[in-house]
């Protein structure tokens, strides 16, 4: 039976990875993979808590929105 694979790619934009290169430089993170499974894995847990109070005002909203258009996410 052949191996599973444990990983797989997922690709995101150059300035992208450039920028979280940098955000980690001096962390505990030792590449860009282990910081992006990191915030998805925090990201999913707290949407797995289920939590039907909004979580944001419209102000954090906006500021998120700003930050991920920013991190080159959102146009």
């Amino acid at each position: 039976m052949p191996e599973q694979r444990k990983h797989t790619t997922v690709s995101i934009p150059t300035p992208l990875y450039r920028n979280i290169k940098k955000r980690i430089e001096g962390t505990g993170f030792t590449s860009v993979s282990d910081y992006v499974t990191y915030v998805l894995r925090e990201v999913l847990a707290s949407l797995e808590e289920g939590t039907s109070e909004e979580v944001f005002s419209k102000e954090e909203e906006d500021r998120v929105k700003d930050r991920l258009r920013a991190l080159g996410y959102l146009d």
